[in-house]
C-alpha cells in the first residue's frame, strides 16, 4: 500500500491527500513533521520536508513530482486537463501558488496561528499588515483575471482549483479572508472547490486535526 508521510494541516499534503482520495487509491497515512531533524526521514527525504510518497521500491518527495506520477499512474479519473496549453497553465497555476502565494499564506498562518497556539507568542501583525496589503493583492490581482466567475478554471475540477486554493485555505485558518468585494472570482473559486466532496471529507478531517472541528 502507499504510504504517505506528512500531516494534516499542510497545503502541499492536502494536495496529495486529495489526489490519493480523488483518485480512490487507498494509501496509509505516516505522520511526520516537517523539518524536524528525524534522521531516518532524512535517509528518504533529506530535505526534511513533508509529503513523501512511497510506492512500493518508489519514493517521491515534493507535492509536484507526487501528484504527477499518481495522474500517470493512475490517470482515471483525470486531475490535470488532457489539452496541452491547459496541462502547462495548469503547472503554472501549481508553480505559482505552490510558491510565491503558500508562502505568504504560510506567513499569516504562522504569524496568527503557530505563534501563539504552538510557541505562545504574540503575533506580528505588522508583518501580516505587509503581507495581506502589499504582498499578496497584485497575485490576487492575476489570479482574479485568470478564474471563471463560476465553475472551475478548465472546466472540471482540476489540480489547477486546488492549486489556486489551498493557500487560502491555510491563510483562512489564520482569520485571513479573500475580500469578496474586490476579488469576487477568487472567493467563489475558493468557495467552490471547499464543496467539492473529496476537498470536503479532507478539510474536515483536517480541522479535527488542527483543534478546529
Amino acid at each position: 500500500m502507499i504510504k504517505v508521510y506528512g500531516v494534516h494541516g499542510s497545503p502541499f499534503v492536502r494536495k496529495v491527500f486529495i489526489a490519493l482520495d480523488f483518485k480512490n487509491i487507498p494509501y496509509e497515512i505516516v505522520p511526520q513533521m516537517p523539518f524536524s531533524g528525524d534522521k531516518d526521514y532524512l535517509k528518504i527525504n533529506p530535505l526534511g520536508k513533508v509529503p513523501t510518497l512511497v510506492d512500493g521500491d518508489l519514493t517521491l518527495g515534493d507535492s509536484k513530482v507526487i501528484c504527477r506520477y499518481l495522474e500517470n499512474a493512475y490517470p482515471e479519473p483525470a486531475l490535470y486537463p488532457q489539452n496541452i496549453a491547459d496541462k502547462a497553465m495548469a503547472d503554472w497555476y501549481e508553480d505559482l501558488c505552490g510558491g510565491a502565494v503558500s508562502e505568504m499564506a504560510a506567513g499569516i498562518f504562522f504569524q496568527r496561528y503557530m505563534r501563539p497556539f504552538a510557541f505562545k507568542q504574540d503575533p506580528d501583525e505588522e508583518l501580516v499588515a505587509k503581507i495581506t496589503e502589499k504582498r499578496l493583492p497584485p497575485m490576487l490581482d492575476y489570479l482574479e483575471s485568470q478564474v471563471p466567475a463560476d465553475g472551475f478554471v478548465f472546466g472540471d475540477f482540476s489540480m489547477a482549483d486546488l492549486s489556486i486554493v489551498s493557500p487560502f485555505i491555510n491563510a483562512a485558518y489564520a482569520k485571513y479572508e479573500v475580500d469578496p468585494a474586490r476579488w469576487p472570482r477568487v472567493a467563489g473559486l475558493i468557495a467552490r472547490v471547499k464543496e467539492v466532496p473529496t476537498v470536503k471529507a479532507v478539510l474536515e478531517k483536517e480541522a479535527k486535526a488542527l483543534g478546529l472541528g
